[in-house]
């Protein structure tokens, strides 16, 4: 067996049943670096309490829902470590300390703040958790030494703040305590939602991972296609159609063939969609099976997670003593 390559940290907020999006963008990718890294997988509760701390009942429920996802998908706890980021009070600990030497610009500037805060409304986001979510993502990441992190393109400046966060540790301290994580950016940039914006909870336009076979046909029916394509025999545009990203997505080796057919108008949008809708069937059913397999033992999912805190924390509690002892409180 080939060497592992480094260590990977990455984390999902538990914030509902994981979608489409979160499994092509992300989750697909995480079941392949499971081979090449020692890979950290933290479901991130108190990330959720940053934007959900008025109203956290639905927290735990989450957390299981999300687990559950992962095992679906094929995370598997014998490759990575699988736990839950409030069972180890070390990323409480190292956020804290960080903060003593973060300054506040640097928190200001991150991008996805001031976009968040335009985006999200009905809700008090004048908090520090809000505004130090960077911060404990950085303390997330550094705690495990984490040589890389697997994202999305809207969380690059995140990383390149803990890169930042790394060197400002490390020459303050006259120690290389941290590695600067690089950034893995994800295969699939965005992937659409059935109203053809980025699929997103916060849109209610997702098809979850976890849907039952029988429904994948109505969900994408609900689908928007080309516009302008009004019969039938009518020439298609399919970049513009999101029935044609996902069988991008699904079908690579038969896109330029659906292209073509939806170019000559010789293909409909209602068979274009019957034919996604199978391709769909087939592809998450095993998922779906596993699912209904591990719901069915919850003894097992508690297992994962006390079996993952464990090999945590043993990570962590090293961390700690180094960056206690080289910050002068030990």
């Amino acid at each position: 067996m080939a060497a592992k390559k480094g260590v990977i940290f990455s984390g999902m907020r538990p914030t509902g049943k994981l979608h489409l999006g979160n499994l092509f963008g992300a989750l697909e990718n995480w079941v392949r670096l499971q081979d090449e890294y020692h890979c950290f997988f933290c479901i991130v509760d108190w990330h959720a309490l940053t934007t959900a701390y008025e109203d956290p009942v639905t927290i735990q429920q989450n957390n299981r829902d999300l687990l559950l996802d992962w095992l679906s998908c094929g995370i598997d706890p014998e490759k990575s470590v699988v736990f839950l980021q409030s069972d180890v009070k070390e990323h409480a600990e190292l956020h804290l300390l960080l903060s003593m030497l973060t300054p506040l610009s640097w928190l200001e500037r991150v991008p996805t703040y001031k976009e968040q805060l335009q985006q999200i409304s009905g809700r008090n986001l004048a908090t520090y958790g809000f505004l130090g979510y960077p911060l404990l993502q950085a303390a997330d990441i550094l705690l495990y030494k984490a040589d890389a992190v697997p994202v999305g393109e809207d969380q690059a400046p995140h990383i390149e703040f803990s890169r930042e966060l790394v060197r400002r540790f490390n020459y303050l301290y006259e120690k290389k305590v941290f590695p600067e994580p690089a950034t893995l950016l994800n295969e699939y940039k965005l992937v659409p939602g059935l109203d053809n914006r980025k699929m997103s909870k916060s849109y209610d336009n997702v098809i979850e991972v976890s849907i039952p076979p029988e429904e994948i046909p109505a969900r994408v029916r609900m689908m928007i296609t080309d516009p302008g394509r009004i019969r039938r025999d009518d020439p298609g545009n399919p970049q513009v159609c999101s029935i044609y990203a996902f069988h991008h997505i699904l079908n690579p080796a038969e896109t330029k063939k659906i292209a073509a057919a939806c170019q000559e108008g010789s293909i409909g949008c209602v068979e274009c969609k019957n034919n996604l809708a199978a391709a769909l069937q087939k592809y998450l059913e095993p998922y779906y099976q596993r699912r209904q397999a591990l719901e069915k033992d919850p003894h097992r999912l508690q297992d994962i997670l006390d079996e993952g805190r464990k090999k945590a924390q043993e990570i962590a509690r090293g961390t700690m003593e180094e960056v206690r002892s080289v910050m002068g409180l030990t």
